[in-house]
């Protein structure tokens, strides 16, 4: 089943263009360090050294999470068949994973997301083993798991979180009294050190980098509507397997061995709903536990020989669902006939940030008008006196525009491209003055304000990529009144 979900999307790899998010990740591998303003630097090393043997094309940087991917999925079946599920068990709960909309765009591009996804299901497999089969050895490789885990996302301190309450509060509390979690806890910790260290180093920047995001970026969710959106997020088909599995370990004796994952589903999902801005894709990566368990108690509920029948219709019906949700996360249609296939099933994209949204959702939108917006800064550019594109430089507002236009850039002679958003402002603006600038976006007035001259070069024009995208005035801008390094501290913008 995982050969299939990794051809599922090879199918589709490069049916659009590259996601904002992995042009930062790639101007982010070209600068290594241990941390980075939104995300640690484990995601980024992996990149690296991607890129390093396969090149950066679409292909060769997605293969990666399309490969976490499909291991989620034979570590859901390993995990229902270590708690003690048949081949039924196994495959149901495999089959909940590759019809989960979520998890199709997650392994679909590259970010920190899809390893993260696979680092909370292998250590929850490894909690699994660790638990049934006992030694020492299992949780000291849990503890690397998670450590490497932090050092890819943060929110692997939920894991951890739930984790200690489900020691607290189930009788694996006596592990407690060895010395092997403790030690588990330690390697984590020490793995995950020099990210710390850095925090340390530059202020701690991804604090504040979440606490702008929750207060100006993010949209409140209710905690009734963060509810609503597991079942979409998940699948709707996929429910009474995670619910099942979530009652089996928290209510009944025979599911009493693994309620420890429940109370670590149940402590990440009261975390998140009591944040008010969670996105439901905060928390899929407890699903897959669920899913395990929700395999064993289905194969034990149609034990009775009437409804062992119906077995081999529900990975049917699961799948048969995922397919028909596929087209909202994978990009297997062309803009057009999405809008279309969208509309028949009634579906409109749904609101997650304060911006508004065109006919495609955000996650698609976001993978198109990145070439163009090259083109077009590349005609500007090119328009300049020579004597101007010697020392011109590019700001852009975002740090989607300024990966992309470092990385199409290239193939286009454009300058070095500078921005005051999240990690491109901690690398700084290097030598430049600010003596010529090519601007994507802002006002006139503001420009004005500490520009001499002020000329528009072009507005861009980018179709189906976000609207806050489209019709971005591209500004020539000479004289700057004060030397670029002087006025960056009041550029940062870190959300």
């Amino acid at each position: 089943m995982g050969l299939a979900y990794l051809a599922a999307h090879l199918l589709f790899i490069s049916r659009y263009g590259y996601f904002r998010d992995e042009l930062y990740y790639i101007a982010c591998s070209e600068r290594m360090a241990w941390g980075y303003v939104d995300h640690p630097p484990f995601s980024i090393g992996v990149l690296w050294l991607i890129r390093s043997i396969l090149g950066d094309s679409l292909p060769a940087i997605r293969i990666v999470p399309a490969l976490a991917g499909a291991c989620v999925v034979l570590l859901t079946g390993l995990m229902a068949r270590e708690m003690g599920a048949n081949r039924f068990g196994q495959i149901l709960a495999a089959a909940c994973v590759m019809a989960a909309p979520v998890f199709l765009f997650t392994t679909h591009i590259y970010s920190m997301n899809a390893l993260d996804l696979l680092f909370w299901t292998l250590g929850a497999f490894l909690l699994v083993v660790t638990l049934r089969r006992g030694g020492g050895r299992w949780w000291i490789l849990l503890g690397v798991v998670l450590g490497l885990g932090l050092l890819n996302k943060i929110s692997v301190l939920w894991f951890g979180a739930g984790l200690a309450a489900g020691l607290l509060l189930t009788s694996y509390r006596r592990q407690l009294a060895t010395r092997w979690p403790w030690l588990a806890g330690v390697v984590a910790a020490g793995i995950f050190l020099p990210h710390v260290i850095w925090q340390m180093a530059t202020g701690w920047p991804t604090l504040e980098f979440m606490r702008n995001a929750t207060q100006h970026k993010m949209v409140q969710v209710p905690w009734l509507e963060f509810v609503k959106m597991q079942f979409n997020a998940l699948h709707p088909f996929t429910a009474p397997v995670w619910i099942a599995g979530l009652v089996f370990v928290m209510a009944t004796g025979r599911g009493r061995p693994w309620r420890i994952l429940g109370w670590i589903y149940l402590t990440v999902f009261l975390i998140l709903m009591t944040s008010g801005t969670a996105r439901a894709s905060y928390l899929a990566p407890a699903f897959p536990m669920m899913f395990a368990a929700g395999g064993m108690a289905l194969e034990q509920w149609t034990s009775w020989r009437p409804l062992r029948m119906l077995r081999p219709a529900l990975p049917v019906i699961l799948l048969a669902g995922g397919v028909i949700a596929a087209p909202f996360t994978l990009p297997i249609l062309q803009a057009d006939d999405f809008e279309k296939y969208a509309a028949a099933l009634g579906v409109k994209p749904r609101q997650e940030e304060h911006s508004r949204l065109g006919r495609l959702p955000q996650h698609f939108a976001d993978m198109f008008g990145w070439e163009e917006l090259a083109d077009t800064v590349a005609r500007v550019y090119e328009a300049l006196p020579e004597a101007d594109r010697a020392h011109a430089v590019i700001f852009t507002e975002n740090y989607g525009e300024a990966g992309a236009l470092e990385f199409f850039g290239r193939r286009r002679g454009l300058p070095p491209v500078v921005s005051g958003h999240n990690n491109y402002w901690l690398w700084g603006p290097g030598e430049h003055t600010g003596e010529l600038v090519i601007a994507v976006g802002g006002d006139k007035g503001d420009e004005e304000a500490v520009f001499r001259e002020v000329t528009l070069g072009a507005t861009t024009q980018c179709g189906d990529c976000m609207p806050y995208e489209n019709g971005l005035p591209i500004w020539v801008l000479r004289g700057l009144k004060m030397d670029l390094r002087e006025v960056w501290p009041d550029l940062k913008s870190y959300n």
